[in-house]
Parts: structure tokens; C-alpha cells; sequence
């Protein structure tokens, strides 16, 4: 049986999809190929992401931002978009789903509250995922 492989990507691949990345490979381990990408990759992770995670047990201060690999993207078992502003081609042969994350700032949340709101959103349904691509 071959390991699932999963992709991550966001706008930056700062914040998000450097979460999502971190949770999933502190919940599945080696048991699933992770990877995260941005479709305008900035140039450093998001400190306050870095920084809620790190209250949680997973470090990702070593990471950088980087583009999508669009051989990569043909090659796992799932790509996942994180947000509404994300924009990436369907391709042939991979499965996508888009995860609409929760985003506090609509409700007036900001800062390291807001952060710790997306990481709990973002870390259900890494778990809800990781336990999918154990099946």
C-alpha cells in the first residue's frame, strides 16, 4: 500500500497552508507525504501562525514560502485550497477540496485570538483528514 500524499495550498504558503502542513504531519506522522504551497508565495512564515502552533507542539519557524509545483499538484492523491482567495486550475487525475476557513476578522477578531481561532478550525479538519487517508 502506497503512503497518501496531500498538498496544501494557500495564497502566501505563510500562514495556512504552513498549518495545515505542520498539524498534518504532527497527526499522521509518517504515515502521510505532506506538502504546502502558495500561488504568490511570500517571503517568510506568518509569526503569529508560527507562534500558536508552537503552543500547540508543532514547530514550523524552520519553513519557507513556496510556489506551486504544478508536477507536484499532478502527483499527490489531494490538493487542498485553504480559503476563498485561492485560485488553482483543476488537473486531471487529482482530487481537490476547498476548505473555507473560519475567518475571525469578519467577526471583529484579531491578532493571536484570531490566530488561535484558525489553527482550532484549521486542526478539525486535519484531523477529520488524516483520519479519511488512513481509510
Amino acid at each position: 500500500m502506497s503512503t497518501p500524499s496531500v498538498l496544501f495550498v494557500c495564497v502566501k504558503n505563510g500562514g495556512k497552508s504552513q498549518m495545515a502542513a505542520g498539524l498534518m504531519k504532527a497527526a499522521a506522522g509518517d504515515t502521510v507525504a505532506v506538502h504546502s504551497a502558495g500561488t504568490k508565495p511570500g517571503t517568510s512564515i506568518n509569526a503569529l501562525a508560527a507562534e500558536v502552533l508552537l503552543e500547540v507542539g508543532v514547530d514550523i519557524t524552520g519553513e519557507i514560502p513556496r510556489p506551486v509545483d504544478p508536477y507536484l499538484v499532478r502527483d499527490v492523491d489531494l490538493v487542498v485550497t485553504l480559503g476563498r482567495e485561492v485560485r488553482l486550475d483543476p488537473v486531471a487525475g487529482t482530487r481537490f477540496e476547498n476548505w473555507d476557513t473560519d475567518e475571525p476578522s469578519e467577526r471583529g477578531i484579531d491578532g493571536i485570538e484570531r490566530m488561535r481561532l484558525v489553527r482550532d478550525d484549521i486542526a478539525a479538519r486535519v484531523a477529520d483528514l488524516a483520519e479519511r487517508l488512513r481509510r
